[in-house]
């Protein structure tokens, strides 16, 4: 299995498919059943019938729609062939050890659930998906990160709906980026999911085997972890920087780990107290206060 760090450089049509849609509509103001233009033949005909299948009150938003997902093809069709989409990933010897992962012997510490979702569920972490170092078996957990071309935007900066418009199609592209490399490791590079066979829609629910959680995402809230990552990965080598608060630049940017375990799923860390708070700075090797500003959010009042 390849272990060392890889790199993959996309053209913008290579992810048009991968394209999830409905966040870009939402993005937009959209509720998601709008989104479903995107799935119909261009012809006059289905775009007629699409927009009659609309109560009379909700047209107008359906052509709206139209009109929006007609103008971003158009925006991809411009900025094809001038720009690229770039991935980088790197799978790893892993273990868990409680609440950490160790990664090529690099410790990356999580945060778990402290709150039930539904009575006697487990409090989760991403770390209870990957082998126990106590097993003495080693695991595997993938990192990864997606950007766009940083020229990208350039060109509309004097034009506010069209720099929205490749703005928000950037974000859709880095993370159609991610879903791409995903599916290809899974299939052939780490190989364990070679007989998936999926539709684009099975793929974009992500019916298949494994996770992808993203920083900054529920299961892995703490944004400063791109730090991390980047010791991992390198991000410079696709033209990510981080600022001192650990956000990416280009803003159209997605890092996070890949997880293999069948029973692995997505969750949210959620509220957790101080004590938690205490033990994660203290993993992380840093103050309290440092590490509090990036998890407001998750702090019980």
């Amino acid at each position: 299995m390849q272990t060392d760090i890889t790199t993959v450089v996309y053209d913008i049509h290579d992810l048009t498919e991968y394209i999830n849609w409905i966040y870009f509509f939402h993005a937009w103001g959209f509720q998601p059943r709008f989104a479903a233009i995107a799935d119909i033949h261009g012809c006059d005909a289905c775009r007629a019938s699409w927009l009659a299948s609309f109560p009379v009150e909700d047209r107008a938003k359906a052509a709206e729609a139209m009109q929006l997902h007609k103008e971003a093809n158009r925006m991809l069709n411009s900025v094809d062939g001038k720009y690229k989409v770039y991935a980088i990933y790197r799978l790893m010897n892993a273990n868990s050890d409680g609440d950490n992962l160790l990664l090529e012997g690099t410790r990356f510490p999580l945060l778990r659930q402290q709150t039930r979702v539904r009575p006697n569920d487990p409090f989760l972490c991403l770390s209870d998906f990957v082998r126990p170092l106590s097993s003495g078996i080693p695991d595997t957990v993938g990192a990864f990160a997606t950007t766009i071309d940083e020229n990208m935007e350039q060109p509309f900066e004097g034009d506010d709906y069209k720099l929205m418009l490749v703005k928000t199609l950037g974000e859709r592209l880095a993370e159609a980026a991610a879903e791409k490399v995903h599916e290809t490791i899974r299939k052939s590079v780490w190989g364990y999911a070679k007989d998936e066979h999926l539709t684009m829609k099975q793929l974009l629910n992500e019916d298949y085997q494994g996770i992808r959680p993203a920083v900054g995402y529920p299961s892995l809230p703490d944004i400063s972890v791109s730090f991390l990552l980047d010791e991992l990965l390198d991000m410079k080598r696709i033209g990510i920087k981080l600022t001192e608060n650990g956000m990416m630049q280009p803003h159209a940017s997605v890092c996070g780990l890949m997880f293999a375990h069948p029973a692995s799923r997505y969750f949210s860390v959620g509220k957790i107290d101080e004590e938690q708070l205490a033990d994660y700075a203290a993993r992380r090797g840093c103050e309290v206060s440092e590490i509090r500003k990036y998890l407001v959010a998750n702090l019980q009042q």
